[in-house]
């Protein structure tokens, strides 16, 4: 079976929140879709591991936060590579309350959808929760990015929950006078010929004269953690 057929499906990139009684969190997604317009309901996936996977079930209630191109790699990083269980990941995010009470993240976010769960179904390791859209509104006029782009132009890995996920063979390296560097924890492949622009990291720059202080623009590990592309 070759997967790579399976990267040809359409995605967006998303931020999905979800909790109450001043317990919130939020996580990424990339598996939302529409249902119907009449009533206008939606429909999520969800890995069952994922803290916003039991914030969903016990108020019923989600938001979901159109990315924008211009994400920064650090705003994917946090909400997708990082346990809520862990850190507070809204604490210095600009987010607002909407009808559902859920906060609403607004950075780098170009539209938003309030949903009130009506059903789910459960497909093994995720969940997929129906909704009726309870409100919706326009944030920027920037355009949404989409799952391709996030993998090919901003270089992004799936994290290890995601509906996606598909654990990548070791691939034969093209021949090339620099080398490309590897995260151990999150899979982000540090491109010298990229660079890290969201970061400050100019096109061209090695792995190895990048500072001492730069860390994975996804989640956050330092050099250490890197290793050299096979």
């Amino acid at each position: 079976m070759n997967r790579s057929a399976l990267h040809k499906i359409s995605y967006g990139l998303y931020i999905v929140t979800s909790g109450q009684d001043g317990k919130f969190n939020g996580q990424l997604a990339n598996s939302m879709f529409q249902v119907t317009s009449s009533p206008a309901t939606v429909a999520i996936s969800i890995n069952k591991e994922n803290y916003t996977h039991a914030l969903i079930k016990e108020s019923r209630k989600f938001v979901v936060s159109i990315l924008s191109e211009a994400a920064p790699m650090t705003l994917i990083g946090l909400f997708g590579f990082k346990s809520g269980r862990d850190v507070n990941k809204l604490q210095n995010v600009k987010v607002k309350t909407g009808v559902t009470q859920v906060p609403i993240v607004l950075d780098n976010s170009v539209s938003y959808i309030e949903v009130d769960v009506q059903k789910e179904m459960d497909c093994g390791t995720h969940t997929i929760f129906m909704g009726n859209i309870v409100d919706c509104d326009m944030i920027s006029d920037a355009v949404p990015m989409t799952y391709a782009y996030y993998q090919q132009v901003k270089g992004g890995k799936s994290p290890k929950t995601a509906p996606t996920y598909s654990k990548e063979e070791p691939a034969v390296a093209a021949p090339q006078t620099v080398a490309s560097y590897i995260c151990s924890v999150c899979g982000y492949v540090y491109d010298p010929v990229k660079g890290d622009p969201d970061n400050g990291i100019a096109a061209g720059t090695k792995f190895e004269d990048l500072p001492d202080s730069w860390t994975c623009p996804i989640c956050g590990a330092d050099k250490s953690k890197f290793e050299k592309e096979k």
